[in-house]
């Protein structure tokens, strides 16, 4: 086999390793979109309104679509708000995997 040939097989094959790792991530994702917002249904429905355009339920709990949206609200800004003791708030034990994912969930919620 000629090298080009070679060479032009190799990329071909490290082309399709590198789209199917972007697919495994974007379903990776969506993943942790679902997960969160099945996190913040149990956990945080009570207090917050978790969805966009649902009513308020209390005026000291912002909406996840307010916090979304506020300006220097990152994925790190969230998760360590999450792991944080606060006193307005019930105090949850939140894994490092569900901050990841009420962090995504509330993140895909941006508009800005």
């Amino acid at each position: 086999m000629r090298r080009n040939a070679r060479i032009h097989i190799s990329l071909n094959i490290l082309i399709a390793a590198l789209l199917l790792a972007a697919g495994n991530d974007i379903a990776r994702a969506a993943d942790s979109v679902s997960a969160g917002l099945r996190l913040a249904d149990a956990w945080c429905r009570a207090c917050h309104a978790i969805e966009p355009h649902m009513a308020a339920v209390s005026d000291q709990a912002p909406s996840f679509w307010a916090v979304a949206n506020r300006h220097g609200t990152t994925a790190l800004s969230l998760k360590v708000f999450l792991r944080t003791s606060h006193q307005n708030m019930p105090n949850l034990v939140v894994s490092p995997e569900e901050a990841d994912d009420l962090a995504d969930y509330i993140l895909s919620l941006k508009t800005e």
